[in-house]
């Protein structure tokens, strides 16, 4: 990757790949869920995936807006 990026288009990307990973999530909690009843094995890996995909999220939307309440998450209690 040689390209040379300015702080807007940075920012730009990181945007478009937390939203990505947002639409992969809910895709493989969806799976999750429509294989739970006929394929167990397949729906703890499709459980694992949206967690991957959770996690990338998060880490990306703490670039985007560090420390704001998107990226604490359920059950993440603020240290103050």
């Amino acid at each position: 990757m040689t390209d040379v990026v300015d702080a807007d288009e940075l920012l730009r990307r990181i945007r478009r790949g937390r939203d990505r990973a947002a639409q992969e999530e809910r895709a493989w909690q969806e799976r999750a869920r429509s294989l739970t009843a006929t394929d167990p094995d397949g729906a703890r890996e499709a459980a694992v995936r949206a967690l991957a995909f959770e996690a990338v999220q998060r880490a990306l939307e703490e670039i985007v807006d560090p420390g704001g309440t998107a990226a604490r998450g359920p059950g993440v209690r603020q240290v103050t």
